[in-house]
């Protein structure tokens, strides 16, 4: 049996986003999930646990899981920064063209 080949009509999900007014906060919403992520799996690589991660960065345990959480988009750069330094990581944000 074979599948006739999609065909790609229409706009892309980004325009419909972008339409709804939704693209740029649906854009950081999954950046600070990938980020979130990312800054757990190093704690996991360098054996920090969010106590030890909490007293690196001079603030408390409730801090440090609003920073982990991520649906929680009230969250500074200087503070992933930070973060990130604390598990021997930097963080990096760099602008590319728009496609």
């Amino acid at each position: 049996m074979t599948h006739a080949p999609f065909d790609h009509s229409g706009s892309s999900f980004d325009d419909f986003l972008e339409e709804e007014g939704l693209l740029e906060e649906t854009e950081a919403a999954a950046l600070k999930r990938v980020i979130a992520w990312q800054l757990a799996e190093a704690m996991k690589a360098e054996g920090v646990s969010k106590k030890a991660l909490a007293e690196r960065l001079g603030t408390s345990r409730s801090q440090l899981d609003r920073l982990l959480d991520p649906d929680n988009p009230n969250v500074h750069l200087t503070t992933i920064a930070r973060a990130a330094r604390a598990v021997g990581k930097r963080l990096r944000i760099e602008m590319v063209d728009a496609i």
